[in-house]
């Protein structure tokens, strides 16, 4: 059912709905400036043809239609003047609001909620990230047959629903239900799949770095800058849905783990959340996050506080983070740069993951962040084994290093142990002493 759901779900895309959308600002609540722009962008992620956008400022919400009756009728004369099939709200709306707006302009409804769910249904790639969309669009419609399907109908499983489809408007709440246990199943295995993954990578002890920032920041692209991987990055909102994890070397810090995870947004629907608990387990289960944040947004204040407050509801405000000022090069005349703290700790990173420009500051960030998991040594390498030295520089720091009377060299070396154990695997390689790092023994 899953793969036929989503075989219809592409067919829908690009048909390009005449769509007019009501950005509500609320004048006692808080909203990101500019958020009427990201509104239209979420609107043309979803390919939507945007006829016409109507503003409205609003003190309190009507408990009816959430705007005033006036307004509504101004838009019906709108959506009949211009043919329109979609009206898209900029807020959530409940179930009887959006069943009593349809039938007062007689053409579909759809709230934000609904409309950043269509999204992730089109982005959606992966077997299990269909399933996590899916799974999020039926909870999302099963507060929606409150009182019938009769305000569903009419939706024929286009946009917002291009998940569960037409399938799902023949059924009821107990298939539904069904549907939602069998998805829940299946998502159990694939899960089951990811902890032993995790597990593995714990007992290697390796290192695990997880991306994380507001949707556009630039994540995959530095992902890709990281790892030398071609992940799909593009300019535009939810690019990036399925978790992406590559294995790296980084310079003075050895090999990890970098996960690459869906970008959050504002009031970002309680059902995604739920939904991608999995995907986003990449991110509580990191040794490091780096924050990224795009420097050129002159409203990224806003957004950082938006991403942290969805970091606390997954539970991963304690994980040591990096804020990271992503394109730079969109700022004129803005060099990469280090921040430090009174404790000398690095806290953020101006770079450019598109140019590549400060790249190297970020590595030395995650050396200094990771040193947690780094084990001072002493080794000896053979005459035919002085090759291994080039990569220990590519890979740790050499704090010193002679050779001796017999052509063999000594070296102080600080990687992680798990890079140690590999090197201490290789021919001509042997241990003198070694010295764990007092936060690698505390863990």
């Amino acid at each position: 059912m899953s793969s036929d759901l989503f075989d219809r779900q592409k067919d829908a895309v690009g048909k390009g709905e005449r769509t007019i959308l009501v950005y509500i600002e609320l004048t006692t609540g808080k909203q990101i400036p500019n958020s009427l722009d990201e509104f239209k962008q979420l609107a043309e992620s979803s390919g939507l043809d945007i006829i016409d956008t109507v503003q409205v400022k609003l003190s309190f919400t009507k408990a009816q239609f959430f705007i005033g009756t006036g307004k509504v009728d101004e838009l019906a004369l709108i959506v009949d003047d211009k043919k329109i099939d979609l009206v898209v709200f900029s807020l959530a709306l409940s179930p009887s609001q959006e069943r009593n707006l349809e039938k007062v302009l007689k053409c579909q409804v759809l709230d934000r909620t609904g409309l950043i769910l269509d999204i992730f249904a089109l982005r959606a790639s992966s077997f299990e990230g269909k399933l996590q969309v899916e799974l999020a669009q039926l909870r999302h419609l099963s507060t929606r047959l409150v009182r019938g399907w009769t305000h569903l109908e009419r939706q024929k499983g286009g946009i917002g629903l291009r998940g569960p489809g037409e399938t799902q408007l023949e059924t009821d709440k107990r298939l539904i239900s069904i549907r939602i246990k069998n998805i829940n199943k299946r998502l159990h295995k694939v899960h089951k799949q990811h902890d032993l993954g995790r597990k593995a990578r714990i007992k290697n002890e390796l290192p695990m770095i997880s991306l994380a920032g507001y949707t556009n920041a630039g994540k995959s692209t530095l992902f890709n800058r990281l790892t030398k991987s071609e992940v799909y990055a593009d300019d535009k909102l939810f690019a990036t849905l399925d978790s992406t994890i590559r294995r790296v070397i980084l310079p003075a810090a050895g090999e990890a783990v970098i996960a690459d995870t869906v970008g959050f947004i504002q009031d970002l629907p309680h059902e995604l959340v739920e939904a991608f608990k999995s995907t986003l387990e990449e991110t509580r289960q990191a040794n490091v996050l780096l924050h990224v944040v795009d420097a050129s947004d002159m409203n990224n204040r806003d957004k950082i506080d938006q991403v942290q407050e969805i970091i606390e509801q997954i539970e991963a405000q304690d994980i040591p983070s990096i804020i990271v000022m992503n394109k730079i090069d969109e700022i004129s005349g803005f060099s990469p740069r280090l921040d430090i703290d009174d404790q000398g700790n690095i806290y953020r990173v101006w770079l450019s993951a598109n140019t590549g420009e400060g790249i190297d500051l970020l590595y030395k960030a995650l050396s200094q962040s990771l040193s947690g998991m780094m084990t001072f040594a002493r080794i000896k390498l053979d005459v035919q084994s002085a090759y291994i030295r080039s990569e220990i520089h590519k890979v740790g720091f050499i704090q010193k290093e002679i050779m001796n009377e017999f052509g063999q060299w000594l070296l102080e070396i600080n990687v992680t142990s798990h890079y140690l154990e590999r090197l201490l695997d290789k021919q001509g390689v042997s241990l003198l002493w070694e010295q764990k790092s007092q936060q690698s023994q505390m863990v």
